[in-house]
Parts: C-alpha cells; structure tokens; sequence
C-alpha cells in the first residue's frame, strides 16, 4: 500500500514537473537557445513599368543600350578641318654661322615648305558658318574643311577670338547639316556626353563617357576658362569637334586633353556651348568679340592676407597692379586695395573678377566694393572695350 502510494506521488510530481517546464519554455523560448529563421515561401520583387514606345522601339533603348539616334543626328555637322601653313627657313641649319657664310656668301639660302595640320569644327548654321577652335586654325594659309557626305569646301576666317581658343569660319556650300545645340548650363557630373571628330586624322569618330566636372578654370589653357570636364577619349585632330548630350544637341567645343604620353588619358576639356554661341554671335556680327576690361592686375587673397586684414575668408582679390589710364586707375584703385565684390556679386578669385568685368558692355558704370587701407570703401568703375590678347602683352 506504501508503494501504491509512493509510486501516485512520483507520477503527480513528474506530470507537474512538466507542466510548469512546457510554460516556462512557452513565455522564454529563447532558453532553447537560437532558433533557425524559416525562409519566406512568398518574394516580393520589384519590376519596372513598361518603357513607352518610341518610332516603335522601347524608349530605354534610345537611352543607355545605344546612342546611335544622338549620333545620327549630330555627325553630319562635324566637319573634318585641314589647314596649311607656308614656312620659309634658312636651307642648312650651319647658315647663322659667319664662318660658313665666309666661305658660301651672304646670298639668301632659304627654302620654303608646307606644314599641315587637322582638327574638327561644327557646322552652326545653315548659311555656312563653322565653329571650331583657334588653334586649329591659327596662322593657316589655307583652310580645307570636308564633311561627312564627301563634299569640301575652301573656308575663309570670319574671326578668331584666342582667349576662349575660338575661331568662325564660313564654307560656300548649300544644303549645309546644322548641329542643334543644348543648353550647357543644365549639364551636371554624370550626365552621358558622346565627342565627334577626327583624331589622328583616320575619319570621323565617335567615343562614349560622362561629365567628370564642370567648371574647370586655372589650367593656364586660355583666359577665358570655364571647361567641362570628360572622360570621353579625345585625342589630337578633335579638338574643335563636337561633345554632345544623349539627345545628338551640342553642349561643348573639344578643345584640349591632360596627358604625358599624347593619348588620351580620359581627362579631356571642352568649351561649353553657352559661352561659344555668345562668342560665335559676338564674331558673326562684330568681327570680334566685345568685352567690358577694367584695367587692372590682380591675385588671388591668400590665408595669411586675409589674416592680416581680419577678414573671416580668403575670398577675394588683391590688385597687383593698375593700367595707365585703364578704368580702374581713373576710379581710384591702387596696388594693395582688396576687391571683395562687383555691383551685389561677390568675387572668391581672380577668375570670378574677370567673368563678372568682362561680361559688361563697354561704358557701363560697377560699382567695386572692398578695403583699401584696411577701411572699408566703394569704386565707381566705368569699364571699357578689353584690348585684343595681342595687345595685352
């Protein structure tokens, strides 16, 4: 009977045992340690809509699968540009020599040669005109400008302009491809860019990258610096070519490339549109183009100058020095004066100064405003017509 009883006991406690174990475990599941996570049965993804159609093509395709659109309608206006230019040099290298001229006479012994040259350029209106840079051109006797369906053309320079390493040239042709042109001041770094022209002289190419930078100045390339910067390869015979947006519309004149071997690197700058249409414009109808020049040299304000003149930034000019006669020393600027800002402009460096002067018709009043003496003043400056870069030096 004591058994009975004792075994009734053990089972009570064991069936209590547990059922207090299965509710611990229940309200502390995690008392079994980490438990594997069950994979969902059901994915959710998402797709993309639909592209819409375009001439009855996905539109995704005229965008990253080909710009073969873009290309087709730019290409027929880039042009291939070839330039001669007459030498005439002493025949032997030893006719500088007095010696050698003792024994063979002061006669002249000189002899004339052709160099030759190739570029791009674009065609920008209908009625001939090209654009193409300065530099590709400059000093050329003769200009030769072929395009894409085989015709050529003799072309003559309408003007050049050599701070912006730009130049306009008109070709007597009819039925001219006019490149449209984009608005270079809404491209941004990334943006798809295409560059069209003739490297090395093998024929029209294209090649393919993106806006690495805008804005690129302080290169020492031109006075008038303001490049975008592209990883699209140009190399020597594109410059004056064009740099296109995905859409085929101009944004950029190629002009220049950073590199030590004389390939490209994948650095390579262009003019933007913007500022060779004003250029182009100011060419077609004065000849020149038309600046506002203020007279004055200036540098950059360093750490240590805006120090000294309590000053929270280095943004700044310092004026180097003035022109006699020029508007800033009839306004009153002496060497040491500090220009903080133009009219309600501020000026962070020399290239700000020059954009924001040159930008003003010839006669129109600014008002400069910074420190001359450490003391606070205003100049009234009336700017003039900048003098040719010839001029200037």
């Amino acid at each position: 009977m004591n058994t009975r009883r004792f075994y009734r006991t053990v089972i009570v406690y064991f069936a209590i045992g547990i059922v207090v174990a299965g509710g611990v475990l229940w309200l502390f599941p995690e008392l079994l340690g980490p438990r594997q996570m069950e994979l969902p049965r059901v994915v959710e993804v998402y797709e993309a809509p639909a592209a819409p159609e375009v001439d009855g093509r996905p539109a995704r395709e005229s965008g990253p699968v080909s710009y073969a659109d873009a290309v087709e309608a730019a290409a027929p206006a880039v042009v291939n540009i070839f330039t001669a230019k007459r030498v005439t040099r002493p025949e032997h290298p030893f006719y500088d020599d007095p010696l050698f001229r003792r024994f063979f006479g002061e006669r002249e012994q000189e002899r004339e040669r052709t160099e030759t040259n190739l570029g791009s350029g674009v065609i920008i209106s209908s009625t001939g005109y090209v654009l193409t840079n300065n530099h590709v051109i400059d000093s050329a006797d003769e200009i030769q400008v072929a395009l894409n369906d085989g015709r050529s053309a003799e072309a003559h320079v309408v003007g050049t302009d050599p701070e912006t390493d730009l130049a306009v040239l008109h070709i007597e042709l009819t039925g001219l491809p006019v490149i449209t042109l984009g608005r270079s001041e809404e491209l941004r770094v990334g943006d798809v860019v295409l560059a069209i022209g003739n490297p090395f002289g093998v024929g029209q190419t294209v090649t393919q990258g993106i806006v690495s930078a805008t804005g690129r100045s302080q290169l020492g390339l031109s006075t008038f610096e303001n490049f975008i910067q592209t990883d699209a390869a140009i190399n020597p015979g594109n410059s004056g070519g064009a740099l296109i947006n995905a859409h085929g519309e101009l944004v950029g004149v190629n002009t220049a490339i950073f590199t030590r071997s004389g390939g490209s690197h994948g650095i390579g700058f262009a003019i933007p549109g913007r500022l060779a249409r004003g250029v182009m414009e100011n060419i077609i109808e004065h000849g020149r183009v038309i600046r506002g020049w203020a007279g004055v040299e200036v540098q950059n304000l360093t750490p240590q100058l805006a120090a000294s003149f309590d000053l929270d930034s280095n943004r700044g000019v310092v004026v180097a020095g003035v022109m006699r006669g020029g508007p800033a020393q009839e306004a009153g600027l002496a060497p040491g004066d500090i220009i903080l800002r133009i009219d309600d402009q501020d000026v962070a460096n020399v290239q700000d100064l020059l954009h924001l002067v040159s930008a003003q018709q010839p006669g129109e009043t600014l008002t400069a405003s910074g420190l001359s003496g450490g003391e606070r003043r205003n100049w009234s400056l009336t700017v003039k017509e900048r003098p040719s870069a010839r001029e200037l030096r």
